[in-house]
């Protein structure tokens, strides 16, 4: 071919051509064939070439997209090990009882989704008879990723297998009686089945790449032998808009994730209509996967279709397949014939002649329902492949109609996703369709029956025989505890004791204790460290030579600071996961680490420290995933407060992260001051959460990158860090500025780093006014709110608490003032416990760029704000002149 006039210049412009006379002979072969044979031969053949290139291991760039067929024909397919029949009879008795499961419970308005079970069956099915290792066999079996609007179909097997009820298949979606089932995986809720939540879309896809991730991970660093596991996840083609299904591919395939098996449903429709109504979302995918580095397996197309593509000489039908739009391919699904004859195949007289020699009842099922996805030899084979793969991660796309056996009424229509229920008659159609021996007498009460073979029967052995050939029952949720021993205390009395006359901020006292906890013999290879590319911001660049940065590679090149003591380090068996710029991908590692002791029967202890302003505000839904998923960790929120972080400006300042904590029940919030504080209240979440009795919950802690002189621990104060609150000191603890005994008195509450303005008021209070304040350090308004609640719940029940707060700061002289870096809401979740006049000062509003003073000041949050403000809760109080408030405010130029 000769160059186009006026080309844009190529990157191979820039590659000597050592034998220019051979590259113009490729190209006059190439416009050769085209002259003769045609461009679609011309194209074929560059395809083919390209396709040998790739498989002769040459490095060319891979074709994005391939035709709109099978990846694996049909006479490549492996013979299929199962019984065919038995395994029929056994989907249609999961398709009918998730149906009428759902059905049923639409009498109550509870609701529910029939179409996506009824059009995935045997995509689960396959696996389940085949593929998916149970808990039972060696090592810790296989991960699945259950999309969550599948779940009827999961419990409908259950059903089958005998591990769940009829009467707890009636109370679906009503779980309040104790005996009901949770509408999608939820393992809080239903703990022995669901092992991961993946209703919230996007989340699934996301969790499964660094699942996979984390396996490696315990693998290499001989935790656990977890050769034999392979995560499963099961996706929807609309599922893959949310951003984070997609974000990290390139991590997957950067890693050779080959444990790792993507299974889209291609069903062509997401809620409310088509997913890629005038494009073709297969094709997109394919483009994206293949891009992103992995391997794809298409199977779009059942049996039926064979006939058709050995018709096709000429490649008409391919070329057509490739060019019709999504929501056509489904308004074929939906027509007649004489349509389909028309509007497909009536384009060109290839497709005219083709369609001439086929049946309509060929045709009928080609377009109505044969689809890759619906044929158990076609998905078997596809994932066979996918575990015989090595070195990427595999994609397939299985092609399916969504509502598949439910009837003309539910069949690629737009609304299915939201069609509740079927009629009695549609169910008598489906029972004939599926050949279930229901008799019309079981629907006499107008009610559909559950059905379900015998306990005894061919389909339930069969189905029982399968799965222990596996390793036993999937889904399934195992804990076998194991109660880590309690570290050391040398690993906490650095803390205890105080910094001495040394600045030291609370982030950096968080990261010496743990990094003194790694060095545990018996706990500290268990904790991992997780940071989204912050390591030196929070000083942890320490830990980067003695406990190595993740790497399945290792260490392929010479760090450019190799000579320097903290060099960058990764290695095979590194410790810390250190992310890049993705809080949600970090977020994913912590949560395959904080579950590790359900999924792997290994307990770890990860934290992942952030900056604060990036962590519940960006990442909260996958905190909610994080308490459903029943994990345990710490999530620590450095540089955090609205006003410490000097310089950052709006966007970096956190004030209102605690609001959001405090939505999640599974997490236990904190804002320490000190680093003792820091110090009890990790010992204390060590013991809850992997102690003898463990808890299903995780903690979040505030630190701050203000340097301050620490404190030693004062005695008796380990309760009153942990519940939430205790008195530091009071006014007569003052050196040398004590106020009368008979002054005014007020109570000064803080947390965090505004402890230190407090502490400075109270000396302003003593000094120039004659007040006398004592100084509180409120360690979690969190806590104090949770017990508090508690308290108010157990009075309904009959029996009389009286909350913490209230109790520690009865008889407390004077009103009290609470202050914070966080919004005024932060300190005013306990205002209603507290038994004196109460108020709060906060930094309510939008950050600002500017010192740590100057921010202070703009808020009113500063040591001589907080005067201002005590002064004036004192003269509402009529304890000192209203005139000393105008008059401080005068004197601090306020």
């Amino acid at each position: 071919m000769s160059d186009p006039v006026g080309k844009l210049p190529s990157e191979l412009d820039q590659l000597p051509d050592r034998d220019t006379e051979e590259t113009a002979e490729w190209a006059a072969s190439l416009d050769a064939v085209a002259k003769a044979a045609g461009t679609r031969r011309a194209e074929y053949l560059l395809r083919r070439t390209l396709q040998h290139a790739e498989a002769a291991g040459l490095a060319l760039p891979k074709l994005l997209e391939t035709d709109y067929v099978n990846t694996i024909p049909t006479a490549s397919e492996p013979e299929f090990p199962g019984d065919e029949a038995m395994e029929a009879k056994i989907t249609a008795w999961n398709r009918w009882n998730a149906a009428a499961m759902v059905t049923r419970g639409s009498k109550y308005g509870v609701g529910g989704h029939i179409a996506t079970f009824a059009s995935a069956a045997w995509l689960y099915e396959t696996g389940f008879q085949h593929f998916f290792r149970g808990k039972e066999a060696d090592g810790s079996g296989d991960q699945l990723y259950i999309q969550g609007h599948a779940s009827p179909g999961i419990y409908a097997r259950a059903f089958l297998d005998g591990r769940i009820s009829e009467q707890q298949l009636d109370n679906f979606r009503q779980e309040s009686g104790g005996n009901g089932l949770p509408s999608y995986p939820h393992p809080r809720r239903l703990p022995w089945l669901w092992e991961f939540p993946t209703v919230s879309m996007g989340l699934g896809p996301l969790s499964a790449i660094y699942q996979a991730r984390f396996n490696r991970y315990l693998q290499n660093r001989s935790i656990k032998d977890t050769a034999n596991s392979h995560v499963w996840a099961f996706l929807g083609d609309g599922e893959m808009d949310e951003p984070e299904s997609t974000a990290a591919l390139a991590l997957a395939s950067r890693e050779q994730l080959d444990n790792l098996t993507f299974v889209i449903n291609c069903n062509l429709q997401r809620l409310d209509g088509p997913v890629r109504a005038n494009f073709r979302v297969v094709q997109e995918l394919e483009a994206q996967f293949r891009g992103a580095g992995w391997n794809v397996i298409k199977t779009l197309w059942g049996s039926a279709w064979d006939e058709l593509f050995q018709l096709d000489t000429t490649g008409a039908l391919v070329r057509r397949l490739r060019e019709v739009p999504d929501a056509q391919f489904q308004t074929y699904a939906t027509r007649d014939v004489a349509y389909i004859r028309q509007h497909f195949f009536g384009v060109n007289a290839e497709l005219v002649q083709l369609a001439g020699v086929l049946s309509d009842a060929k045709i009928a099922e080609c377009f109505h329902t044969s689809r890759g996805g619906h044929e158990p030899r076609k998905v078997y084979a596809a994932y066979k492949a996918a575990l015989e793969h090595k070195g990427a991660p595999t994609v397939i796309l299985a092609q399916t109609v969504k509502g598949y056996t439910l009837g003309a009424g539910f069949e690629s229509k737009n609304a299915n996703h939201q069609m509740k229920k079927l009629t009695i008659d549609e169910f008598k159609s489906m029972r004939d369709k599926l050949g279930l021996p229901i008799p019309d007498s079981a629907f006499a009460d107008g009610q559909v029956p559950y059905g379900h073979p015998g306990a005894d029967s061919p389909e339930v052995r069969y189905l029982n025989e399968r799965r222990a050939a596996l390793g036993g029952p999937a889904p399934a949720r195992t804990v076998h505890h194991v109660a880590l021993p309690a570290p050391a205390e040398r690993s906490f009395a650095p803390l205890i004791k105080g910094s001495g006359k040394q600045e030291m901020a609370t982030t950096m006292a968080f990261v010496r204790l743990v990094k003194d906890l790694m060095r545990d013999k018996e706990t500290g290879k268990r904790w991992v460290p997780i940071v989204p590319d912050e390591a030196r911001t929070f000083g942890m660049e320490s830990l980067f030579p003695s406990a190595g940065i993740y790497s399945p590679l290792g260490q392929t090149y010479e760090p450019v600071d190799r000579d320097q003591l903290m060099y960058y380090k990764e290695a095979k068996d590194g410790q810390i996961l250190n992310e890049g710029i993705t809080e949600a991908g970090a977020m994913a590692d912590f949560i395959a680490a904080c579950t590790s002791y359900a999924t792997h029967g290994e307990p770890m202890i990860p934290f992942y420290i952030f900056y604060s302003m990036f962590g519940w505000q960006r990442t909260a839904d996958q905190m909610w995933q994080l308490a459903d998923q029943l994990g345990k960790g710490f999530i620590v929120g450095a540089t955090a407060g609205r006003t410490t972080l000097t310089g950052e400006g709006l966007q970096h300042a956190d004030g209102h992260s605690h609001l959001i904590a405090s939505t999640n029940p599974a997490s236990l919030n904190y804002d320490p001051a000190f680093a003792y504080e820091i110090a009890v209240i990790v010992k204390d979440g060590l013991r809850r959460m992997y102690g003898e009795q463990p808890e299903d919950v995780f903690y979040y802690l505030t630190v701050y990158n203000e340097p301050k002189v620490q404190p030693a621990m004062p005695e008796g104060v380990e309760e009153g860090i942990l519940k939430g609150l205790y008195r530091f000191n009071t006014a007569a603890d003052l050196a040398g500025a004590a106020p009368a005994a008979d002054a005014p008195k007020v109570q000064l509450m803080a947390s965090g780093t505004a402890i230190h303005w407090v502490l400075e008021a109270q000396q302003l209070l003593a000094a120039d006014w004659n007040v006398a304040a004592d100084v509180w350090s409120a360690t979690s308004w969190g806590e104090l709110r949770r017990e508090a609640l508690e308290c108010d719940e157990a009075l309904l029940r009959g029996e009389e608490r009286t909350p913490y707060v209230t109790r520690v700061l009865d008889g407390a002289p004077g009103p009290v003032l609470a202050v914070s870096d966080w919004m005024r809401q932060v300190p005013d979740q306990i205002s209603q416990w507290v038994p004196q006049d109460y108020t709060s000062l906060g930094t309510d509003g939008f950050g600002l760029s500017d010192t740590r003073e100057g921010a202070r000041r703009h808020f009113g949050v500063d040591a001589q704000s907080i005067v201002v403000a005590a002064l004036a809760q004192l003269a509402r109080r009529g304890e000192v002149p209203a005139s000393s408030v105008k008059e401080a405010r005068e004197r601090y130029g306020l």
